[in-house]
């Protein structure tokens, strides 16, 4: 008798890894909203006791004070930390629908224009207007272009260019992100998509991965390239449907 696996064995291995992977992931996403109940109640008292201890004026208040403002970031860290584990979980199910990849870069540079200012960040586009419609989730696309824009100013501490350019290609529409800012080593290149993998101090190591995932989910591509010392390029490529090119052809007649 073979030990080899037929193919209608491999193929119910293959469910069963599945089912138990569903499951992790499921125990995994309760687990994470079930530590943010007690973690949200452990950082309103300590935020009660340090507003208790500010007017005290002994060094033992003091040094309290310094340990309860430790306490209070590792627990904002963590709050971070579940919000960003949570974030990349949900990224199953998309509701698609034809919308403009322009629109969706528009709305988070205009949100992080404020901070791109006071960080002396000039923010140029270069969108074309004649940039056909894709089919996305509006809210996911826009997490994953908000960690995308938001990588790119954390790049650029000292001020610098971002530049957002979208183009046709020859099987949809691209998105170049490009930023003057401080670059990557090839290592961290390669890592950075990984999850839990991060060179920031506080850095949950799941914004790329999680803008990745949802990029991925809309059947599309993200590509970098990264020079220390002079900046980061993202290229996010998505596919044009055959019925919407169908569309913009008929359009076009």
């Amino acid at each position: 008798m073979s030990d080899n696996p037929t193919g209608a064995n491999l193929s119910e291995i293959n469910q069963r890894l599945v089912k138990q992977y569903n499951e992790i992931a499921q125990l995994a996403g309760a687990l994470a909203h079930e530590i943010k109940n007690p973690l949200s109640v452990i950082g309103m008292n300590v935020e009660l006791l340090a507003e208790d201890l500010v007017e005290a004026d002994s060094p033992a208040a003091r040094r309290a004070l310094t340990k309860v403002d430790i306490v209070q970031k590792q627990c904002q860290r963590l709050q971070n930390l579940l919000d960003d584990f949570l974030g990349f979980a949900r990224v199953r199910h998309l509701d698609l629908t034809p919308a403009s990849l322009n629109d969706q870069i528009e709305r988070v540079l205009n949100l992080f224009a404020p901070q791109a200012k006071e960080c002396s960040i000039e923010i140029v586009r270069f969108l074309n207007p004649d940039l056909p419609l894709i089919m996305l989730d509006e809210q996911t696309l826009q997490g994953a272009l908000v960690n995308l824009v938001k990588n790119a100013i954390e790049a650029m501490p000292n001020g610098g260019l971002l530049t957002a350019r979208t183009h046709v290609t020859r099987t949809g529409v691209a998105l170049d992100l490009i930023d003057t800012g401080q670059g990557m080593e090839q290592g961290t290149a390669m890592h950075m998509f990984e999850t839990f993998y991060s060179t920031k101090d506080n850095g949950s190591g799941l914004g790329l991965p999680t803008a990745r995932k949802s990029i991925e989910a809309h059947g599309g591509l993200i590509n970098v390239e990264s020079a220390l010392g002079r900046g980061t390029k993202f290229t996010v490529e998505f596919p044009m449907p055959t019925r919407l090119a169908s569309h913009e052809a008929n359009a076009e007649n």
